[in-house]
């Protein structure tokens, strides 16, 4: 089987996220692949090997948005430069709390042998701490 180049694996990668393909989700990563995600949020750290960024990092993003408001993912753009890739999507969807979701990443990808073996991830923290870790739409604090 050839192997993919760096940019088609990350296109594909977030295409099957768009698509709720997991197989082809899980596939993408190398087993002790890592994923840095920024701020101070509950997500924020670095999350080591496929599983725990697939199952515990990647899974637990669902439980954050309403049971029909799983966030929509486009790819809006792409950068490849040897075994880095550069991709940049949206993502919109309404929060468990009834909040709408709209925000722009931006994950730095290095790709080697043909599977993904780390992601630094940029995104508005603010705007994700606002929507997804606020508590019920309408709520007075």
């Amino acid at each position: 089987m050839e192997q993919l180049d760096p940019r088609t694996v990350v296109e594909r990668y977030v295409t099957a996220v768009a698509e709720g393909d997991l197989d082809t989700i899980v596939a993408s990563f190398a087993e002790d692949a890592t994923w840095t995600y920024p701020g101070n949020l509950p997500l924020s750290r670095q999350w080591r090997g496929r599983d725990a960024i697939v199952q515990d990092f990647l899974g637990s993003v669902g439980s954050l948005f309403a049971p029909d408001g799983a966030p929509a993912v486009a790819l809006t753009g792409l950068l490849a430069d040897g075994n880095q890739v550069v991709a940049e999507w949206s993502a919109k969807g309404t929060a468990a709390n009834g909040s709408s979701y709209d925000n722009q990443a931006l994950g730095i990808f290095t790709v080697e042998n043909g599977l993904i073996t780390s992601v630094r991830e940029y995104l508005d923290t603010q705007h994700a701490a606002q929507t997804l870790f606020a508590g019920p739409l309408g709520a007075t604090g």
